[in-house]
């Protein structure tokens, strides 16, 4: 049972760390980012095992943390509230061709990183190309691309 406490305790101390975080930190891996994904996937595995190592108690910790995600996405479809709280919502970065630097600061992205969404979607190379850009709730950038730039 201490098991089955350990892994709720540690899925929402990483859903809260991780939401608290910033979308970016999800949506756009650096190697800084991995490296301190692989020390946070260390840490949490010792929090999680504790001293027993065995297959049962692994098996155990899996079907808790499935378990628990499982039942928190039924509480998001039931609860838009408990989903803007859990999931976010989407930033605006760009609107209309004009740059939110307040938004990029809050949401710690830079231009460069619009720049790089803007070449891989739409083939932009230029910020005056852009007309929207929008930080997702899932870490993603969307670019739209202005129609009347040659």
């Amino acid at each position: 049972m201490e098991s089955v406490a350990r892994g709720i305790a540690v899925y929402f101390v990483l859903l809260i760390v991780l939401r608290l975080s910033g979308r970016r930190t999800v949506g756009q891996m650096t190697p800084f980012d991995f490296v301190l994904l692989l020390i946070i996937a260390e840490t949490t595995q010792q929090a999680l095992l504790g001293d027993d190592f065995s297959i049962v108690n692994a098996t155990l910790l899996i079907l808790t943390l499935f378990s628990v995600d499982i039942v928190l996405s039924h509480f998001k479809q039931w609860s838009p509230k408990l989903a803007l709280v859990l999931d976010g919502t989407p930033t605006v970065l760009i609107a209309d061709g004009e740059i939110d630097d307040h938004a990029l600061r809050r949401a710690r992205v830079s231009i460069d990183d619009i720049l790089v969404a803007a070449r891989e979607q739409q083939g932009l190379a230029r910020l005056e190309e852009i007309k929207f850009a929008v930080l997702e709730a899932d870490g993603g950038i969307s670019i739209i691309p202005r129609r009347d730039t040659a």
